[in-house]
């Protein structure tokens, strides 16, 4: 089931990320996060404006995806840059599939007609679910991450939606 977001999922969504840490395959944070150093984040979602959705699925939180404004400028209005995590206990289930599509199904409805995703170079498994949903690499970032002294690139993935 995918719903709103709210702040009483807080502990689960920033659980899902911080799982992600250690893999070095979906953030650049290298020390978890606590859910009340997230709030402020989660704040500046709202269901009719940069939502933040959740896949509930028996009572648990097990996916998350967010819209969040691209580059804070006023003529990017009009484009979004997702987040998607899904609990990896929860990988390769269709989850984080049914929030991108999803995502691209409503966007019209929130005035964006294009997405842009960060992903790393490295992190096949998004780059391929991206790609299956049309999302084309527009750039791509070399060494711009680095974990002790392993460079990563980064992709910026993006589509054009039609209004």
């Amino acid at each position: 089931m995918i719903r709103d977001a709210t702040e009483a999922d807080l502990p689960a969504i920033v659980g899902i990320y911080n799982a992600s840490i250690p893999s070095r395959m979906a953030t650049a944070d290298t020390e978890p996060l606590s859910p009340e150093s997230r709030l402020d984040w989660f704040r500046t979602h709202h269901p009719q404006k940069y939502p933040l959705w959740v896949i509930e699925l028996n009572g648990e939180v097990v996916a998350w995806l967010s819209f969040r404004p691209f580059y804070g400028r006023p003529a990017y209005k009009s484009t979004v840059e997702i987040s998607l995590y899904v609990d990896p206990e929860y990988h390769r289930q269709g989850f984080g599939r049914q929030l991108l599509q999803q995502a691209i199904a409503d966007s019209p409805g929130f005035g964006f007609n294009t997405l842009v995703a960060f992903i790393f170079a490295h992190n096949e498994p998004s780059l391929r679910l991206f790609e299956q949903l049309s999302f084309r690499e527009w750039g791509y970032l070399p060494g711009v991450a680095k974990f002790g002294e392993v460079e990563c690139d980064l992709t910026i993935q993006g589509q054009r939606l039609s209004f």
